[in-house]
């Protein structure tokens, strides 16, 4: 891994063909991500917020230039090697909670550890731990129909710290929250990020995400535009 970062993308270039023609979602950008950081991607629609995050999460390859995550270089990766990828360090949440309706919530935080083949009594320490840390182990019998949204998405991130994976992405995750709500999930973000270290990057245009970032990166039209301090920056012990 270049100079101990946690993550870096060199030129990196996404095309899409649309209709007979191209759009250009991501234009020769260059980042890099130490561990432990707190870091959003902010912009408007379409500035290829998404796009980034899904690259850097290994669910797409870049049309050009390179990516490279946790010492591996995504665009070279297997299906199979980048599901690995995804499974042993990388945990997501969504703005849409994607939890699995049919199961309780002890079910839907189990579920990346099942996958990873860990044994009965390690998977039920660890989702007991990250019940705790989201401040939902009262409800672990419950399923989601019976949850409020602040509550699925405590859940969602649950599922996504469980494995206590070195990084986490998550695409506009207040997006369906009210302002309290979203304030008491960012609270609860910024503490995992502080007590495991883990290395969170929001893609947001929302303010009370962006209130919360020790690092703002403004994409406009797939270029970086700005890379600054966040609004948090300040404030970290």
């Amino acid at each position: 891994m270049d100079n101990g970062k946690l993550m870096f993308t060199t030129d990196l270039t996404k095309v899409y063909p649309m209709g007979g023609q191209s759009i250009t979602a991501l234009d020769k950008v260059n980042l890099a991500f130490a561990k432990g950081e707190f870091a959003g991607l902010v912009g408007p629609s379409g500035s290829g917020k998404t796009t980034l995050l899904n690259i850097l999460g290994s669910l797409d390859v870049p049309t050009s230039g390179s990516v490279e995550v946790l010492g591996e270089k995504i665009e070279t990766l297997s299906h199979r090697k980048a599901a690995e990828l995804r499974n042993r360090h990388i945990g997501f949440i969504f703005q849409t909670f994607n939890l699995l309706p049919v199961y309780t919530v002890y079910e839907n935080v189990e579920f990346p550890l099942l996958l990873l083949g860990l044994g009965a009594s390690e998977r039920r320490r660890a989702v007991g731990e990250a019940l705790k840390w989201v401040h939902i182990d009262d409800r672990a019998r419950s399923r989601p129909a019976q949850l409020s949204g602040g509550q699925c998405q405590r859940v969602a991130i649950a599922r996504a710290v469980v494995k206590k994976p070195a990084l986490v992405l998550a695409d506009e995750p207040t997006a369906n929250l009210d302002a309290e709500n979203s304030h008491r999930i960012l609270d609860t973000m910024a503490a995992i990020n502080r007590d495991l270290g883990t290395t969170f990057l929001f893609s947001t245009h929302d303010d009370k995400v962006i209130l919360h970032l020790r690092r703002k990166i403004t994409l406009i039209d797939g270029r970086v535009a700005k890379d600054e301090p966040g609004p948090a920056a300040e404030r970290r012990p």
